[in-house]
């Protein structure tokens, strides 16, 4: 980590601006030191790596996950080409076609969400220059470790930190694009995971999200049958419904054998918004809005046949013949 870096950090508990004690330091590089957030939690700095871990006791599902990959991280490289070899893919085509989906400048500023030994990694820092700047994360600190040792002399800034993809510890609306492919089934809680990777990325950024889904047509097949016996992750479901309110212009597809689902999704500004307020053709009337915050208590039904003969004698719409009606006898009985 580099002094100074730490006013792009913030505290994953409370979202508050971080300051930095240095403990060594080499030039402008902090090896060991603390990050202490406003509330008075302190993340440690050690071999220039942030620990920047919240909640300190991780969700079972996390912390399983982040002992397997302790475990795995010697051997975990050796083996990941397998899973496109399996179906005649080319590993640095296909992952290549899975970052072009984020439409990367050169300039931009971008996430890399459980970036494990950096295979994605090395792709995309292919894709900045000087000017643009790679956050590479994960909750293992020996998967990350290997990742350093995979970037080392790329000629790209790069920034690491061991944090939780469910609380990531940056600015709201800090990233031009947030890329994570692989792991988003071991997160404990898919949804806040899902809204944290919006809530750091700007409005109009892109998000990218993938993992192991065998598509609902091809469950129950021989094919499906054999894939699962090895890798029961191939039964876990879309996360469609985990997804934000903020997605927009989102699209699934399937890739690596089409049992590997991708969603990309561009950043909006919280839910989505439409022309509510004009006035709606036909005998009912009103508008979008009127018909669910103008809603009245219920009549007796011979009043409600009275109101609709009233309502067409008038030649006015239901919902100005109503608002008429109702707003004579309001101001009536208020005596105004």
């Amino acid at each position: 980590m580099k002094a100074g870096e730490e006013k792009n950090y913030r505290c994953p508990e409370t979202g508050s601006e971080l300051t930095l004690e240095i403990d060594c330091q080499d030039q402008d590089n902090v090896l060991a030191g603390w990050l202490t957030s406003a509330c008075g939690r302190s993340y440690a700095i050690n071999n220039g790596i942030a620990d920047l871990t919240f909640p300190p006791v991780l969700h079972p599902t996390e912390q399983k996950s982040r002992e397997f990959y302790n475990q795995r991280a010697e051997i975990y490289d050796k083996f990941l080409h397998l899973t496109f070899e399996t179906f005649w893919e080319d590993e640095t085509v296909t992952r290549n076609k899975m970052i072009d989906t984020l439409e990367i400048e050169p300039h931009h500023r971008v996430l890399e969400v459980s970036c494990g030994s950096g295979r994605d990694s090395a792709l995309l820092a292919q894709r900045l220059d000087a000017t643009g700047k790679l956050y590479l994360q994960d909750i293992s600190l020996p998967m990350l470790e290997k990742c350093v040792e995979r970037m080392d002399g790329v000629n790209v800034p790069i920034d690491y930190s061991l944090s939780n993809g469910s609380y990531l510890p940056f600015p709201d609306g800090y990233f031009d694009a947030v890329y994570h492919f692989g792991g988003l089934g071991e997160f404990g809680d898919i949804k806040r995971a899902l809204k944290e990777f919006a809530r750091v990325t700007k409005i109009g950024g892109r998000v990218l999200v993938g993992d192991e889904s065998m598509p609902p047509w091809l469950r129950g097949t021989r094919f499906a049958q054999i894939l699962t016996a090895t890798n029961p992750q191939f039964n876990a479901p879309l996360p469609l419904q985990e997804m934000p309110v903020e997605a927009r212009e989102v699209r699934l597809r399937w890739v690596i054998g089409g049992v590997f689902y991708l969603i990309d999704f561009v950043v909006g500004d919280g839910e989505p918004t439409g022309n509510f307020n004009y006035e709606i053709p036909g005998p009912r009337g009103g508008t979008h809005m009127t018909r669910v915050d103008g809603q009245l208590e219920g009549v007796k039904p011979e009043t409600k046949t009275l109101a609709l003969e009233a309502m067409q004698k008038s030649g006015k719409s239901m919902h100005a013949w109503l608002d008429d009606v109702v707003k004579a006898a309001a101001l009536r009985d208020l005596g105004k």
